[in-house]
């Protein structure tokens, strides 16, 4: 895990998943601060949910609808519910992402 999050990240439960982040979990939604390290690449898949996220830090090359974006720190992104994508990183990165149920 990132040692660039504040201690009260840190304090959240892990997110048992496929990258690492702390989670934190509502009724309506989920928010994870992820981690990913450079040259992590995360096949097409989709979700059940609806999804938001912003970088933290780093850059994210977001595929979806055949379309690249990339998305640097400060930036947001938005993903249908069942909206197939890809991402990939080049560099470490980290994002807070808001995953709406």
């Amino acid at each position: 895990m990132s040692k660039e999050f504040p201690d009260l990240v840190k304090a959240l439960p892990i997110f048992q998943g496929q990258f690492d982040a702390y989670k934190l979990e509502s009724e309506k939604f989920d928010v994870l601060f992820s981690s990913y390290p450079a040259g992590t690449a995360i096949q097409p898949h989709e979700h059940d949910t609806e999804n938001i996220g912003v970088v933290t830090s780093g850059r994210l090359s977001l595929t979806k609808d055949g379309r690249v974006t990339e998305v640097g720190p400060g930036e947001w992104y938005h993903l249908d519910k069942n909206q197939q994508h890809a991402a990939a990183f080049e560099v470490d990165t980290q994002l807070m992402e808001i995953w709406f149920r």
